[in-house]
């Protein structure tokens, strides 16, 4: 069963579709993930083949789940289905939606931890660690703590809940109107401050400069892993926030604004981080504990550090939010639409469900620590599957249906039903053939093969 019209609703603007997709695409793989991973790979150089994996991965498959969703105005499921009804294909529509849901399972706990530290800064419970290694012992005791990870927990995922209730342009569309504007407003002011800290100038060395020494095989493919996850691909979402795009609007131009407001504020984040880093004497090669471990220690050192510590984790929180209202509701238009579901019902069923289902995930680094499955945690193998599995295997096969299945003609019938010129067709069909799916696929292999 199929439903259509005010149940799914409409974006109100152009503007607001952008900037709810990029709040989408924003998330904590920008804030979190970017800097830490250009940390570990030779800063600009890691940074230069990011940004051409952008454009050979990121742009065609994006706008490839647009074109699907505003062709169909369906769900990932819905939309596989109608363009290729009776088929396998839409267990790649399946697929979307089962990502989104594991993804959001733990990432409704990691939001979590952002919206306690924006807590603890306000209470000035973070801002006195003379070191990371100090900084470190004290996140580690704060997720092993099982009632306040659970209080946290809740708390933004009945966020997400409350505002993805309220409906496409009510709720994710307004709130985005909001959050993302205030996202951009912090990142500049924190970039100014990490400016001006004596010794700043290395950081900037440091993420500008590329040093290509340092790159090898492995550095392109995280390189165009990150590229990939962080611009939410092949979960769904964006394939849903499509379907609720008017036939009006030029797609291409969405498709690269999206892409530009997403790219600019990992690129923000990087030079907010590395000058803060640098000039407090610590290392950028953190890995994963850059943002809880080392960055806490480094707004404890500097002037104004209270007020930089509470922005700072309030875009951390702004970030996880927008990421997190998409995939919540990509799952719930599934059954708005494929079940005849009331947007109301949809959204408590599967919110309650996908929270509970988290649970385990908060519990993996205190009273479940020690319950391993193929000798990772639960929070570990829902990460694993669904970043390195569901996403790369959804977006290169989306990627494979656009360019061989359904077809590009079709495609671009849809791209220019008001459009002059889709000026470059032949190069997204090239891109969208040959190069995205084996870059994608070659990404996607190698979480097969054994480390080093």
């Amino acid at each position: 069963m199929q439903t259509q019209g005010k149940q799914r609703g409409f974006w109100g603007s152009r503007l607001g579709f952008i900037l709810a997709a990029s709040g989408s695409a924003v998330g904590l793989g920008n804030i979190w993930k970017f800097p830490y991973i250009t940390g570990e790979n030779g800063g600009g150089a890691f940074v230069m083949i990011y940004l051409v994996c952008i454009l050979i991965v990121g742009l065609p498959i994006m706008l490839c789940e647009f074109t699907i969703g505003r062709r169909t105005n369906l769900n990932p499921v819905g939309a596989f289905n109608m363009l290729k009804p009776g088929t396998p294909w839409v267990l790649v529509g399946y697929m979307g939606v089962l990502a989104g849901f594991l993804i959001l399972s733990f990432y409704g706990v990691v939001g979590g931890w952002t919206l306690a530290y924006v807590v603890k800064s306000v209470t000035h419970v973070v801002d006195h660690f003379a070191s990371s290694a100090e900084a470190g012992a004290f996140f580690g005791q704060f997720i092993a703590n099982t009632g306040e990870i659970m209080v946290y927990h809740t708390l933004f995922m009945a966020l997400c809940m409350a505002i993805v209730y309220r409906g496409v342009h009510g709720g994710i569309e307004r709130a985005c109107d909001i959050l993302m504007p205030t996202l951009v407003i912090m990142l500049f002011l924190l970039m100014i401050r990490a400016l001006t800290l004596p010794g700043a100038e290395e950081g900037v060395k440091f993420y500008l400069y590329p040093d290509f020494s340092k790159i090898t095989g492995q550095t392109v493919l995280l390189a165009m892993g990150q590229a990939f996850f962080s611009l939410s691909l092949g979960m769904g979402c964006l394939i849903t926030y499509g379907s609720y795009l008017s036939p009006k609007e030029n797609l291409t131009s969405c498709t690269f604004y999206v892409v530009l407001f997403d790219t600019m504020i990992a690129l923000l984040v990087g030079m907010v981080i590395f000058p803060a880093v640098f000039a407090m004497g610590l290392e950028p090669e953190s890995g994963p504990s850059l943002v809880f471990n080392v960055l806490p220690a480094v707004f404890s050192s500097m002037p104004f550090g209270t007020l930089v510590s509470i922005v700072f984790f309030a875009l951390l929180t702004i970030a996880a939010i927008t990421s997190a209202i998409s995939l919540l509701e990509s799952v719930s238009a599934y059954f708005i639409d494929q079940r005849g579901w009331p947007r109301q019902k949809a959204v408590i069923v599967t919110g309650v469900v996908i929270y509970l289902f988290g649970i385990p995930s908060g519990l993996s680094f205190g009273v479940m620590q020690d319950v391993t499955f193929f000798g990772m945690t639960f929070f570990d193998v829902v990460d694993n599957l669904s970043s390195n599995y569901l996403l790369p295997l959804g977006g290169m096969l989306t990627a494979a249906f656009v360019g061989w299945v359904w077809g590009t003609k079709e495609a671009h019938r849809e791209i220019e039903r008001h459009e002059t010129t889709f000026h470059w067709a032949r190069y997204w069909e090239f891109v969208l053939k040959y190069v995205s799916p084996v870059a994608v696929a070659i990404v996607f292999i190698t979480h097969f093969l054994p480390a080093d």
